[in-house]
């Protein structure tokens, strides 16, 4: 099972869509690699610069309803092929969380509190996730660690490595 977690990019707003994730002009790319190098590029977000900002990191924490807009699964691959495995959020739109454990990775959702204490750990935070116990620490300036909950099936997709390595093992 792959492991998950891994220095945290911070993006401090709710509603970021897929739009802003991957730009629809790029939807046409033959591969997922080929979407690589467009990740948040549409992401107003001051200060933010992708290209300066994403590299190393392995978990995006953000507000509310992350991935919100259209259904498209490229959101979800964009992030995959960028080694973003972990996305961390008070909520998010039901059909990109659902995308992320069909793509064997994790949408987890924490309590504004906590998505709070979070942003306030300082310096460069890398996270710890630990899918077995529903365990997430966090170290940074401070440390923080934080209880989550996944439903069995999601669990058992992750587990897996997403829906088609799932579908192989009990089909």
């Amino acid at each position: 099972m792959k492991q998950f977690g891994g220095q945290a990019l911070f993006l401090d707003r709710s509603d970021i869509n897929t739009d802003e994730i991957i730009p629809a002009k790029y939807l046409t790319e033959n591969t997922k690699m080929d979407l690589k190098p467009y990740v948040l590029e549409d992401l107003k977000l001051g200060g933010f610069d992708p290209q300066r900002d994403l590299a190393g990191k392995g978990v995006v924490v953000s507000r509310a309803n992350f991935g919100c807009g259209s259904s498209r699964e490229h959101a979800v691959w964009v992030f995959e092929v960028n080694e973003i495995n972990t996305v961390i959020a008070e909520s998010f739109a039901r059909i990109f969380r659902q995308n992320m454990y069909n793509c064997g990775m994790l949408a987890i959702e924490l309590p504004a509190a906590d998505i709070e204490k979070l942003f306030n750990l300082g310096g460069e935070v890398n996270i710890e996730v630990d899918l077995a116990t529903g365990k997430l620490t966090a170290r940074g300036e401070q440390t923080a660690e934080f209880s989550f909950v996944l439903n069995d099936f999601d669990r058992r997709l992750v587990e897996a490595g997403g829906w088609l390595n799932y579908a192989d093992q009990h089909y």
